[in-house]
């Protein structure tokens, strides 16, 4: 079926149809940064990828409710239960309060979803924000016995959830391998089993970010915030969860056993995950000096760039990729990204120069016709298969030449008829700037330039000063601008070879 929507779901390991559990609506969360740091490349694709499909959902008219949280407390430096707040940490060494922290990287890291055309969520719930809705649900899983209190701190009884549940069926880990594997961290006599986790911690004396909890002064644990924002958002059961491969576990793994245990139910359907970023096929991290960050490829201010890539390019780059495939940054893949953006800039471009005209005496081209709607047709197909960026990319540049051959006058609108006409041009605009957020990146205050100096090269042509032609030419190749030069006119267009 061509509408039917199909996603990859995590938690069963295989595609399956789409059916929201109350259609048209659809509800959405994606975990969110923690804002100690500013925002990586990693957390950008992620986004990015939960932005096309909250956008595709849209545009096959659900309602979909986006929930994407900020975590501003509770995650601590070791990604486990013990260590200092990664926010705390940062609020000390620099001597200023931990919402000073949270406020600086929170708008920092908003500027750089509005960098790359990353719609907003529709709610964006921070963890300070709802304390009271987190020891709610601890206090609930308290009640149902699977978790126990412990020297003022609560800890998920992962064995008693094991009784009769499975803590490990989203990762595929195993209790008994976790239990090898857990390091010996501070606090771990405190709990039953090293593979428990915290609910609620108790604060040190040194602990900056705190709250009273009926168990006394703590924090909530990263686990659970996730599971209070979303079920107070989106209900005890809601369609789709996501995020980045490396949250599957322990994170969501902890969510999957605290929805259950707090609710009595499965409280995601489908759990979708981001594959992660390499660079020149070396995992990204700092440690290497390969990890950089989204301004520094804009600007081009890395060792490792030759040159930086504009906002739209990176974006295009990050689409050509299924969400579930590893993405490779090199100089050679971001400069074949650029020249695909390019080519699509140029047809955002000449899409908005056709005008529909009927012409008498011509007659409908069903090969064409078929061909544009098949094409169009392709495009739901790809999007329909779990979210496939990368075939839709495609098949838009195959859209791209039958609007080039109407714009070159090679394919008459008449030939195609008006209805075949609209579809080209909805479907080509619809998936471009509507499914996958791309934009023009117009060089600014242009156009009127750009007009008098192909007035210039047109008077030069005809005087045939063919120095002042090439003279005239180069210069506009130099600012990324070609001369398209026509049987009844001289154009232009984004200079696709750099």
């Amino acid at each position: 079926m061509l509408n039917e929507l199909k996603v990859y779901n995590s938690l069963s390991g295989k595609k399956e149809k789409f059916e929201p559990l109350n259609p048209p609506f659809v509800g959405m969360y994606v975990c969110g940064p923690t804002v100690y740091s500013d925002v990586h490349l990693g957390n950008v694709r992620t986004f990015m990828c939960f932005d096309v499909i909250n956008r595709y959902l849209k545009f096959q008219d659900y309602k979909v409710r986006y929930v994407r949280n900020i975590t501003d407390v509770g995650h601590l430096v070791d990604d486990a239960d013990a260590g200092e707040d990664k926010i705390g940490r940062i609020a000390k060494l620099e001597k200023i309060e931990p919402m000073q922290v949270v406020q600086r990287y929170t708008t920092g890291f908003h500027e750089v979803m509005k960098l790359f055309n990353i719609l907003s969520p529709d709610i964006e719930p921070s963890a300070t924000g709802h304390i009271i809705e987190q020891i709610e649900v601890i206090q609930k899983i308290l009640d149902a016995g699977l978790a126990y209190e412990s020297e003022g701190s609560v800890y998920f009884d992962i064995a008693k959830y094991n009784e009769q549940e499975n803590y490990g069926k989203l990762s595929g880990r195993v209790v008994e391998d976790l239990l090898e594997t857990t390091r010996n961290l501070d606090g771990q006599e405190e709990k039953r089993s090293k593979a428990d986790f915290a609910l609620w911690k108790k604060a040190s004396e040194e602990h900056i970010m705190r709250w009273p909890s009926p168990w006394g002064i703590g924090f909530p644990g990263w686990h659970l915030e996730c599971t209070a924002m979303s079920t107070k958002y989106l209900g005890e059961q809601f369609d789709i969860h996501g995020g980045g491969l490396d949250l599957k576990f322990p994170h969501h793994e902890c969510e999957i056993a605290q929805g259950k245990a707090a609710t009595g139910k499965e409280t995601v359907k489908y759990w979708m995950h981001s594959n992660m970023l390499t660079v020149n096929g070396t995992k990204m991290s700092k440690s290497k000096g390969n990890s950089f960050l989204p301004n520094q490829l804009v600007t081009g201010d890395h060792e490792l760039l030759e040159k930086g890539y504009s906002p739209m390019t990176v974006r295009f780059f990050m689409l050509q990729s299924h969400y579930s495939s590893p993405l490779d940054f090199s100089n050679d893949a971001l400069k074949a990204a650029e020249k695909g953006y390019i080519r699509l800039a140029n047809g955002m471009r000449l899409i908005s120069k056709l005008n529909y005209q009927e012409e008498e005496g011509v007659e409908i081209n069903e090969k064409q016709q078929k061909q544009i709607n098949s094409i169009c047709d392709n495009c739901y197909r790809a999007m329909n298969d779990d979210f496939n960026t990368a075939q839709t990319i495609a098949h838009l540049f195959n859209l791209l030449k039958k609007i080039n051959t109407l714009y070159l006058g090679q394919l008459k609108y008449a030939e195609i008829g008006r209805e075949t006409y609209d579809r080209l041009i909805n479907t080509f605009n619809g998936f471009v700037f509507d499914v996958l957020g791309l934009q023009e990146e117009k060089i600014e205050e242009v156009d009127p330039i750009i007009h008098m100096l192909l007035k210039f090269y047109q008077e030069a042509k005809e005087a045939k000063d063919y120095d002042k032609v090439d003279e005239i030419r180069a210069a506009l190749k130099g600012q990324g601008i070609a001369v398209k030069d026509m049987k009844d006119k001289i154009d232009w267009a984004y200079d696709e070879i750099k």
